[in-house]
């Protein structure tokens, strides 16, 4: 009789279980299939199955991949980190000094502009592009690093979670009692709130550079120079030249490779601060 219970509960959980595993398998196949694809040659990708190894040529294909074009890859890859980098850092800054004020802080228009934000969460990216563009013309900043970076300092949904959570965990009895210290509000945010927001923090600038450092239509749009190119923009001109240079496809694929590591590695290094900061919201 004792063991009913458990088999009942085994068994509830067993359907949920098997399909958070198929969706993982869906997710993570793609992934799979570019490491594979990235270690074979361009005659073992056709001739041998998908999904399984063959001969190993990794370093070759990496080889190849960076020497192409004069090192430009190198390039491609520094310049998406100074998009996504530094585009996630002022986007971080803003959004949480905006969410801040609009959870903090008693103005006249403050659900107005609050509701104008969430307003702008819903108008796709795609639709800004072109005004963005030709604001960025008529400032003389086209096909400049700024005309990337400005633009994706702005996050919306960064400024949304940014004031929910300052909302939830920080306390106003802590802020009075730093105005009645003498600080100053921005000493009281930098020193004191900031501490308090940290996983909202992290969360923004996951969010925030992973979308800039995968963005190919704002830099289609606003760059012409190769050199200006962030990695997505330069993989996608190198595979519009496959026809005319079958030799492209191996260093195309390698070079997507490449390009989710910096994603991997910003995640798995910063995953900690969130899970230390959803353990201190649970207990607060």
């Amino acid at each position: 009789m004792s063991s009913s219970p458990r088999i009942r509960a085994w068994t509830g959980s067993l359907p949920p279980t098997a399909f958070m595993l198929l969706a993982a398998a869906y997710f993570l196949l793609p992934l799979w299939w570019l490491v594979v694809a990235s270690t074979k040659s361009a005659a073992d990708l056709i001739s041998h199955p998908g999904l399984w190894f063959s001969q190993i040529d990794l370093g070759t294909n990496l080889s190849n991949l960076f020497e192409r074009d004069g090192h430009i890859y190198l390039r491609w890859l520094l310049n998406s980190a100074i998009y996504a980098g530094g585009g996630a850092t002022l986007a971080t800054l803003l959004s949480t000094m905006a969410g801040y004020a609009l959870a903090k802080y008693e103005f006249r228009g403050r659900q107005a502009v609050f509701s104008t934000i969430l307003a702008s969460i819903l108008v796709p990216a795609t639709a800004l592009t072109l005004p963005v563009f030709l604001l960025m013309s008529r400032l003389g900043l086209a096909d400049t690093y700024w005309s990337v970076l400005l633009p994706s300092a702005v996050s919306p949904f960064g400024v949304y979670l940014a004031r929910i959570y300052a909302a939830a965990s920080v306390p106003d009895e802590l802020l009075e009692a730093g105005r009645l210290d003498g600080a100053s509000e921005f000493r009281i945010f930098f020193t004191v709130s900031l501490r308090l927001l940290k996983p909202a923090l992290i969360t923004i600038f996951l969010f925030q550079f992973a979308g800039i450092w995968n963005n190919y239509m704002l830099p289609l749009i606003m760059l012409s120079h190769h050199d200006l190119y962030p990695v997505t923009l330069g993989l996608a001109v190198w595979d519009s030249q496959t026809i005319h240079d079958p030799s492209l496809h191996m260093v195309v694929i390698s070079g997507a490779l490449v390009s989710v590591a910096p994603l991997v590695a910003a995640f798995l290094l910063l995953q900690r601060y969130w899970r230390s900061g959803l353990a201190a919201g649970s207990i607060k």
